[in-house]
């Protein structure tokens, strides 16, 4: 997500191809704290081999900002700490596009921290990330700058707020008129800007501050670094031995101190440049390594620095070579175990002699409803002239005869993918808060039920069409929810054809339609302020 591009004629196509106006002035010197740039480091061909590691930490701007959180959360008993410049919280995206575009830069949508939290609790609960207890106590360093227009503001706090909930020690750094870039000493462009190659100088040591915060303290840098700068294969800790395909570059990078190659205990600092700033991307080379100054700290401070490289498709997945916060080349699992990107990374950091654990699955999940393709439809009693309802943000998702006469049904999406693998799925039941109504849908006939049909995948396409009105679903009537006039009520349990229904590699729906139709107006309307939920149970 780093440069982000420039909007290019609709949202879709402004994210995909990098997204954000990165237009700047001509890059002058700023004032301050500012380092003559010594002369780089010549990489040399090598490979990755295990040192004297104590320690691992993430830190990266824009998309790496994105990716180093990710690396950090999902393996929390890995990695110590992390740092973030210009990104958000952990799976801010939810794996949607427009999330990203909307609501984790610019701030036209609410992230829903909330459910960011929530789910970050859920994959704990599964295994899928390590246990986020490890989090707690952690060093983590944010930076946002008052310039930055391409990840605003609120999307930082947004990020300072997510690690603070999960016990987190975090020093939010918001005192500078920085542009959205990475901010370093030895940075081009002066601290305003946006532009070519996203290396700010805002008169600050940024490096000193935030590897002070991970590691406690710091020995100043050294003036020219004397250490090695390896250039490696990414392909062998890409799956099927092919980076490419995953948007990653064959060649990656690692700084290795002097005393960390004659056998020191050495700290390993994985660091993620932004978008356009990788090795291959339109010629930029070794700029953004040269220029962090981090390998200046390196030396004096025993730390290995890793700098892994994305590049760019060739399709209009990821044209500017980010990494992957919200799911491009259809990996799903990109910010939790099993993505192919973060496994590739921590493939890297065990090469190095670093160590992780992961914690097994507990036996319980909850899983709020994908929001955005949640909705209702309205029929004739006979399914027929459906129409897709329009008042779910002012009412909320309707079920029962509406006024006009028509029969209402709600469909749920939920990513039941989140579900552990090779777990025997034991109990499961949906959750629904009433919001309004009218009358008593279950009176007019007595005894009205709604009725629970659970379909594997979507029903057509995830988002809601008038097609689902009457679609076959995988388990129909699989439990039923009785009365309720206000807060919120549980089904029953889904039958065994339910539970065999749910999905474990993606999407499940759920359909809500009452049993038979009411003979008067009479209807509810629910989870307007609050998510539905799907609450699954494994062994």
């Amino acid at each position: 997500m780093h440069p982000f591009l420039g909007r290019l004629g609709g949202a879709a196509a402004a994210l995909l191809l990098g997204v954000g106006v990165l237009v700047g002035g001509p890059a002058s010197a700023a004032a301050g704290v500012t380092r003559a740039a010594a002369a780089a480091v010549p990489p040399v061909t090598g490979e990755l081999k295990a040192y004297n590691v104590d320690g691992i930490y993430s830190a990266g701007v824009s998309s790496g900002g994105y990716m180093a959180t990710q690396l950090h959360v999902a393996y929390s008993g890995t990695f110590d700490g992390s740092a973030a410049f210009a990104s958000g919280p952990q799976y801010c995206a939810q794996n949607d596009l427009g999330k990203a575009l909307n609501a984790c830069m610019e701030v036209y949508q609410d992230l829903q921290l909330a459910t960011l939290k929530q789910t970050t609790a859920n994959w704990s609960a599964q295994g899928v990330i390590d246990d986020a207890a490890g989090l707690s106590g952690d060093p983590v360093y944010v930076f946002s700058g008052s310039g930055d227009s391409t990840v605003e503001r609120p999307v930082s706090t947004a990020l300072n707020d997510y690690y603070r909930h999960f016990g987190a020690n975090v020093l939010y750094n918001k005192s500078t008129t920085a542009g959205h870039a990475w901010i370093s000493p030895l940075g081009p462009n002066a601290c305003t800007v946006t532009a070519n190659p996203w290396i700010n100088n805002c008169g600050i040591d940024a490096e000193r501050e935030f590897l002070g915060h991970l590691l406690g303290s710091v020995s100043a840098p050294a003036a020219d670094p004397g250490g090695s700068l390896i250039r490696f294969d990414q392909n062998r800790y890409a799956p099927g031995g092919a980076a490419k395909p995953i948007s990653m570059d064959e060649k990656g990078f690692v700084y290795v101190p002097t005393s960390c190659a004659n056998g020191a205990a050495c700290k390993v600092v994985v660091t993620l440049h932004g978008c356009k700033q990788g090795y291959s991307y339109q010629g930029f080379g070794t700029q953004f390594i040269d220029k962090a100054y981090l390998n200046e700290y390196a030396d004096t401070n025993n730390l290995i620095v890793l700098y892994p490289q994305a590049i760019a498709t060739t399709t209009l997945d990821n044209p500017n070579g980010c990494w992957n916060w919200w799911g491009y080349l259809g990996d799903p699992d990109y910010a939790r175990h099993g993505g192919r990107q973060i496994e590739t990374i921590m493939g890297m950091v065990k090469a190095l002699g670093g160590t992780g654990s992961t914690t097994p699955p507990t036996g319980t999940v909850t899983l709020p409803s994908v929001d955005a393709e949640d909705g209702y439809i309205k029929a004739a009693g006979d399914g027929s002239g459906p129409a897709v309802g329009t008042l779910e943000e002012t009412s909320g998702l309707a079920l029962g005869r509406g006024a006009d006469g028509k029969f209402n049904r709600t469909l749920l999406s939920f990513d039941t993918g989140a579900v552990p693998s090779g777990k025997e799925i034991t109990r499961a039941w949906v959750t629904l808060t009433r919001s309004s109504g009218s009358g008593d849908p279950w009176a007019g006939p007595a005894g009205n039920r709604i009725l629970v049909d659970v379909h594997t995948g979507c029903l057509g396409g995830c988002t809601v069409e008038t097609a689902d009105w009457a679609a076959a679903a995988t388990a129909a009537g699989t439990a039923e929810i009785g009365p309720f006039a206000s807060g919120s009520k549980a089904s029953g349990d889904l039958s065994a054809a339910g539970l065999s229904a749910i999905n474990r590699s993606g999407r499940t729906q759920i359909r809500l339609r009452f049993e038979q139709n009411q003979t008067a107006t009479a209807y509810l309307f629910v989870n307007k302020d609050t998510q539905a939920t799907l609450t699954v149970e494994y062994r």
